[in-house]
């Protein structure tokens, strides 16, 4: 497709019908006066570019279960499918789905991440190959393979950087070993950055402008949205949460230095806080959450704190960001209220008023399934079908 100069009429066109693509897949199905609602555009030139998007089999354009004249507009699954693949320390997650989020199937099979890098590509080349057969896919509607790995990426190599909880990986050019294992594009993201995207694309953080997504587990780590995308810094490094300093004095982090927020909030700290019942059932985050929703006073206490902790960091986001939202994942989110309310009592005490009373902070919608959720958003994000419409 050639390209066009800012502001010319193509340029304009084509800006719209992504719009209008964006405003579907988000909803999943709008009528035409939702989309004009939802895209600020005309109605003549959104029922124009409907009409031009089902001649090009990317919508389908059904009447509306009220019997109105109104029609339904959603996303043809001839519009493409796309492969999300979720590669963590202990298994690899596999999703296929369409341009609206529509799940075709998913599996999980385990990975032990101790194992080589061959090993793992060889797994995930399996779980795409077996997804495709199960799903009765052809390869050729598939328009990509998005991957959430553990961070951080390098954004020059495309390799996992050093510091990764995974090892083995560093060094390895991923992007490349992984399209040629999988015979299809790739596009890879940490998995943090996955986890906000999924919230934001089909979870709790739908077409969010500003938002922060924290996720509370054994590490703590944070993602940033920016104008409706996840900002990975200028190295890849952006949304190192757990490591900003809220004791000075505190106990040495991983990192190398005093008093992080994860040496106050990070999984293995929280469980030696409490006694353990039983030498042979080692403590975990889900049962400390369960405890304290069960009512136990000191696991409730627990968390009480470590809330707390996490709004004093959060402040300084909100500060900084002034985000709209602040979502919640991990397995300490599972604890709800009673992790939400110290975080919002805090915000209250030590964020500007205005930037305190514009951000909601909530929990997550997707659960572990976040991160690959995020990783399918990579592609569906990305390859809308416009190109071939407009060509």
């Amino acid at each position: 497709m050639a390209t066009d100069t800012p502001g010319s009429q193509s340029a304009l066109r084509e800006a719209n019908v992504r719009r209008v693509l964006r405003a579907v897949r988000t909803a999943g199905a709008l009528t035409q006066a939702e989309i004009v609602r939802a895209t600020g555009l005309s109605a003549a030139t959104v029922s124009t570019i409907v009409r031009e998007l089902q001649k090009g089999a990317l919508v389908v354009v059904t009447p509306t279960a009220t019997g109105r004249r109104a029609q339904s507009v959603s996303l043809s699954s001839l519009s493409g499918l796309a492969i999300g693949v979720e590669l963590s320390q202990e298994h690899v997650r596999g999703v296929i789905c369409d341009m609206g989020y529509r799940v075709l199937i998913e599996e999980n099979i385990k990975y032990d991440s101790a194992q080589s890098p061959e090993r793992g590509l060889r797994r995930v080349a399996w779980l795409v190959g077996t997804l495709l057969r199960q799903a009765r896919v052809d390869r050729s509607q598939v328009r990509g393979v998005g991957v959430s790995v553990p961070g951080p990426l390098d954004p020059v190599t495309g390799g996992v950087r050093s510091g990764t909880l995974v090892p083995h990986w560093p060094g390895v050019d991923l992007t490349k070993e992984l399209s040629r294992s999988v015979d299809l594009p790739v596009q890879l993201i940490t998995d943090i950055n996955a986890a906000a995207l999924g919230e934001l694309a089909c979870g709790a953080s739908r077409s969010a402008a500003e938002m922060v997504y924290i996720r509370l587990s054994t590490n703590v780590e944070a993602a940033l949205v920016i104008k409706g995308e996840v900002y990975p810094g200028s190295s890849g490094l952006a949304g190192q949460f757990g490591h900003i300093t809220v004791d000075e004095s505190g106990q040495v982090c991983r990192c190398g230095n005093r008093g992080c927020l994860e040496t106050l909030v990070g999984g293995p700290h929280l469980l030696d806080l409490l006694p353990r019942r039983s030498a042979d059932e080692p403590p975990t985050l889900r049962g400390l959450v369960q405890d304290a929703i069960d009512g136990d006073r000191g696991s409730c206490r627990v968390i009480g704190d470590a809330g707390r902790a996490v709004g004093t960091a959060a402040a300084m986001l909100c500060n900084v960001l002034n985000p709209r939202q602040i979502v919640l994942g991990g397995e300490l989110a599972q604890a709800g209220e009673l992790l939400l309310d110290p975080i919002r009592q805090v915000l209250s005490r030590r964020t500007l008023r205005a930037a305190a009373e514009l951000v909601e902070v909530r929990c997550g919608a997707l659960g572990d399934r976040a991160g690959v959720m995020g990783a399918l958003a990579t592609v569906v994000r990305g390859t809308d079908g416009v190109d071939s419409l407009l060509a």
